[in-house]
C-alpha cells in the first residue's frame, strides 16, 4: 500500500520547498528578512533601550501633515511648525501658506493661520515668550531653462533733493535705446537726492539718490530680452519729474534667477496661538539668522533681499518694547543662516557654520564679533575650512564652559565634498582655536545636534551629498560627552534626514526630529525625492532608568538673574546637576538659541534651591526649562522659568 501524505503534511513540504528554492534563487533577500526581523526584536530589548535609547513614530492626522521647514518650542510646551509654502511653487503660486501648532504631551495639532510666505525665514526667542519670525519668501528660484520672461535688476534714480517718491508695482520702465518695456514687480520707495552747499563758494552740488527692483518684460520670448546697458523712461511721470526720476539697467535676460525675500516680521503668540505683525525689517531677508542679544533685543543677519542678492552686510536689531528695527551703524557681511551665538561680554561669536548663499571668499572665516566696534577677530585651526557650509553648531553643555563645536558640513554649494569632521574651539582660552574632536559617525551635510540635561549631546541624521543626492542618507546617531571629549553610537533613526531638517529638546527629555528634502530617492539620481513629513521621537537611555527625580512646583514662575528660588523634591539627596535650558528654534542646520546653563544650587529637607548667574550674556532673558540632574544621568521632567531682562543702569 503506498504512502499518502496528509494535507497538512503535504502543505508543510510544499512551504519547505518554496523556502528551500526561495534560499537557492535570492539568499540575500531572505537574509535581509531574517536579520531585518532580528533588529526588530533587538531594538526593543529593554536592555537595549536603555543602553542606547530608541525611536517611535508621532501619530500625525492627514489634514495636519507639512513640509516642516522650521520648528520652535514654545513656554507653552506646545512646538511651532512652520512651512509656510514649504518648498513647493504651486503652494507658493496658490498663496497657500501653512503653520501647524503640536502639542506633545497630548499630541493634538491646531492649524495656524499664516499671513505671509515664512518658508526659509528666521526666527528667535523673544523674553515675554512671543517667538519673533522675520522674513521669507517673495519670489521662488527659477533655474535658466524654465524662465519664461526676461528680467533683472533695475536701479532708479532720484535728481529731485525736496521730494522722495513712490512706484507701485507694476511701474513700467521703457528703453531709450531698445524701446523694450519692462514693469516692476513690487513697490519701491526712492529717497530724496541729497543737496550739499559749498560753504566758502556757496555752491550747491546735488547728488541723485538711488533704490533698486526687480524688473521683468511684458511678455514672453528672447525677443524682449536686452543685452547692454540702458537709460529708461518711467510711465506716468509728467513735468520735471520725467528728468529727475529715470531707470538705468544692465543686461535684463533669461539668466537663471534666485529666490527673493520679504521684510515681514511678526511675533507669534503662543497663548492667543496667532501671528501679530510688527514693524517689517529695513531689509528683506531670506535665509536670515535672528540671534537673541543679552538685553532682549534681536539681531537680524544676512539672508537675500529683495532682488535675490545676498544682503551686503546691512545688519539690524529689533526692539521688543518698540516693535521696530534698526541697523547696526557699521556693516559687516555674512553668508546666509550664519551661525552666530552670544557669548561673554555681549559678543557674537560666528563658528563659520552657514547654509546657501555668498561667495566661497568672504564671510566664510570663524571669529568673535563685537557689535559695538564692528571689531571682528579671527579664531584660527578649524579643520576642512572649505566644508563648513550645512554644517551643524553647537553650544556645549554647560554653557558657562563656553565651548563650540562644529560637526560636519560639506562643501559651498552643490560641491560634493562633506566632512566626518568636529571641530571645537574654547573662547575662555587666551587665544582661542579650533582643535579636532572625535569624528562624526560619518561624512555628514545637514547633521541635526541636540543638547540634553544632562549635559549630553544628541547628534543624528545627515547625508553624505548635497541633499541626500545619490542615496546617501546617514541612518546615524551618537551621543557626545563633552567632560570626556568622547561619542558614541546609540539607536539608528527611522527615517533619512538632509536638507530642511531639524531636532528639537521637548519638555520631558525626549528629541522629536523632523523634514528632509531630497532632491532625488535613488542612488542613480533619476526619481524624484519626496518630502519627509514624518515625525518623530527619540527616547534617551535616561528615560528607561528605574527611578526618576521629580520636581513637584511645577507652575511656572520668574526668576530674576542673580536671584534665588526653591523648588520641592522627593529626591534632594540624590539631585547632583540643576540645568536651565533655553528652548531651541531650529532650521536650516541652525539653532542658536538652544544652551545649557549650570545653576549653583544647595539641597534643603524636601528640596533644591537654585541660583541664576547675573550674567546676561550667557542667560538672554526669555522663558528657560529647568531640570534636575540625579546621580544616575537621569533628568526630570522640566519645569518652565521666565528670566526677566536686566534693567538698565
Amino acid at each position: 500500500m503506498k504512502y499518502r501524505p496528509s494535507r497538512r503534511t503535504r502543505r508543510f513540504g510544499i512551504g519547505a520547498a518554496a523556502i528551500t528554492v526561495l534560499a537557492g534563487m535570492n539568499g540575500p533577500a531572505l537574509y535581509r528578512f531574517s536579520s531585518d526581523k532580528y533588529h526588530a526584536y533587538k531594538i526593543n530589548q529593554p536592555e537595549y533601550k536603555a543602553e542606547n535609547g530608541h525611536w517611535d513614530v508621532v501619530d500625525v492626522p492627514e489634514q495636519y501633515r507639512i513640509n516642516t521647514i522650521h520648528a520652535a518650542l514654545l513656554h507653552t510646551g506646545k512646538v511651532l511648525l512652520v512651512a509656510g509654502s514649504g518648498n513647493n511653487a504651486k503652494n507658493f503660486a496658490a498663496k497657500s501658506f501653512r503653520s501647524v501648532l503640536w502639542d506633545p504631551e497630548k499630541n493634538t495639532f491646531t492649524n495656524i493661520p499664516t499671513p505671509k510666505d515664512l518658508f526659509c525665514s528666521g526666527h528667535s526667542q523673544l523674553p515675554d515668550g512671543k517667538l519673533l519670525v522675520a522674513g521669507g519668501t517673495q519670489r521662488y528660484e527659477k533655474l535658466k531653462g524654465d524662465v519664461e520672461k526676461a528680467g533683472g535688476l533695475m536701479f532708479v534714480h532720484n535728481e529731485d533733493p525736496d521730494k522722495p517718491r513712490t512706484f507701485p508695482a507694476g511701474t513700467r520702465f521703457t528703453g531709450k535705446e531698445s524701446g523694450k518695456t519692462f514693469v516692476s514687480k513690487d513697490p519701491l520707495l526712492v529717497p530724496r537726492a541729497t543737496k550739499k552747499t559749498n560753504k566758502k563758494t556757496k555752491k550747491v552740488t546735488v547728488s541723485a539718490s538711488t533704490a533698486r527692483v526687480y524688473v521683468e518684460a511684458l511678455r514672453k520670448g528672447r525677443k524682449h530680452q536686452t543685452g547692454t546697458e540702458d537709460n529708461y523712461r518711467i510711465a506716468g511721470l509728467k513735468g520735471k519729474d520725467r528728468q529727475n526720476f529715470y531707470g538705468i539697467a544692465q543686461k535684463l535676460s533669461f539668466d537663471k534667477k534666485d529666490f527673493q525675500g520679504i521684510k515681514q516680521a511678526y511675533e507669534f503668540d503662543p497663548v492667543a496661538e496667532r501671528y501679530i505683525p510688527v514693524d517689517p525689517m529695513n531689509e528683506a531677508r531670506w535665509y536670515p539668522t535672528l540671534t537673541g542679544l543679552q538685553d532682549g533685543k534681536v539681531l537680524a543677519v544676512s539672508g537675500l533681499d529683495e532682488i535675490g542678492q545676498v544682503v551686503p552686510g546691512k545688519n539690524e536689531i529689533y526692539d521688543p518694547k518698540t516693535k521696530k528695527w534698526k541697523y547696526l551703524p557699521k556693516k559687516r557681511f555674512f553668508p546666509t543662516y550664519p551661525a552666530l551665538f552670544l557669548t561673554g561680554k555681549g559678543r557674537i561669536f560666528y563658528t563659520g557654520s552657514n547654509a546657501g548663499y555668498g561667495p566661497d571668499d568672504k564671510g566664510r572665516t570663524p571669529g568673535i564679533w563685537d557689535l559695538k566696534s564692528n571689531r571682528f577677530d579671527v579664531v584660527p585651526g578649524i579643520s576642512d575650512p572649505d566644508a563648513l557650509e550645512t554644517s551643524m553648531s553647537v553650544l556645549l553643555p554647560p554653557a558657562q564652559d563656553q565651548r563650540y563645536m562644529v560637526l560636519g558640513g560639506g562643501g559651498v554649494g552643490e560641491d560634493t565634498k562633506s566632512t566626518a569632521k568636529t571641530r571645537i574651539a574654547d573662547l575662555r582660552a587666551d587665544k582661542p582655536r579650533f582643535e579636532n574632536g572625535p569624528e562624526l559617525y560619518a561624512k555628514a551635510r545637514y547633521p541635526s545636534s541636540v543638547i540634553l540635561p544632562d549635559d549630553t549631546v544628541l547628534t543624528t541624521n545627515g547625508s553624505g551629498d548635497y541633499r541626500g543626492r545619490g542615496d546617501t542618507n546617514v541612518l546615524k546617531a551618537e551621543l557626545y560627552t563633552p567632560k570626556t571629549n568622547t561619542a558614541r553610537s546609540v539607536a539608528d533613526p527611522l527615517v533619512g534626514r538632509n536638507y530642511h531638517s531639524g531636532a528639537l529638546l521637548l519638555p520631558d527629555g525626549r528629541v522629536m526630529t523632523f523634514g528632509s528634502d531630497s532632491l532625488f530617492g535613488d542612488k542613480a539620481n533619476t526619481k524624484p525625492g519626496e518630502y519627509q513629513q514624518q515625525i518623530d521621537l527619540y527616547t534617551p537611555p535616561y528615560l528607561f532608568r528605574d527611578s526618576r527625580p521629580k520636581l513637584t512646583d511645577t507652575a511656572p514662575r520668574t526668576v530674576k538673574p542673580g536671584a534665588k528660588t526653591t523648588y520641592r523634591t522627593a529626591h534632594a539627596s540624590a539631585i547632583t546637576k540643576m540645568r536651565l535650558i533655553r528652548p531651541g528654534s531650529f532650521t536650516h542646520v541652525t539653532n542658536v538659541e538652544q544652551r545649557s546653563i549650570a545653576l549653583d544650587f544647595t539641597r534643603t529637607k524636601d528640596g533644591v534651591t537654585v541660583t541664576l548667574p547675573k550674567d546676561a550674556s550667557l542667560m538672554p532673558p526669555g522663558w528657560y526649562m529647568l531640570n534636575a540632574v540625579d546621580d544616575q544621568g537621569t533628568p526630570s521632567k522640566a519645569v518652565w522659568v521666565k528670566v526677566p531682562a536686566p534693567k538698565k543702569k
